[in-house]
């Protein structure tokens, strides 16, 4: 089988998925899981697309992942997976549409505006 590619954002995370039939080793920037998610639960963000279908073993990931913090890494590589389980097989596109693992989460940091202190604080006004 050959590889099949994917790309999951989220925040400032990007991640890049390449699957392909194996014993389910998952690396990530060259690391095991287990070693670049150290906390059981993002490992298990990662994993939720492969548990949810029932593919959990039978494939081999490697995901490249550059940009945000962990849990932003960690939802980029869950949005990857499920995009290139859906490119393998399109049955299992309603199953991971309905946990919502196929949706991108559009939310980003708004700018910091000029003249003041944040995106949307301002400074404290004085009368006189």
């Amino acid at each position: 089988m050959e590889v099949i590619n994917a790309l999951g954002r989220r925040k400032a995370a990007i991640a890049r998925v390449y699957v392909k039939e194996g014993s389910g080793k998952i690396v990530i920037n060259k690391r095991e899981l287990e070693i670049y998610f150290p906390s059981p639960m993002l490992q298990y963000v990662v994993k939720q697309p492969l548990n949810k279908i029932g593919v959990d073993g039978q494939y081999d990931i490697m995901i490249n992942l550059t940009g945000g913090g962990f849990k932003g890494q960690s939802e980029a590589a869950r949005l990857g997976i499920a995009r290139a389980l859906v490119k393998i097989n399109p049955e299992s596109k309603p199953a991971l549409r309905s946990e919502g693992f196929m949706t991108r989460d559009p939310r980003e940091v708004e700018r910091k505006k000029p003249g003041q202190p944040k995106a949307r604080k301002r400074f404290q006004f004085s009368k006189r």
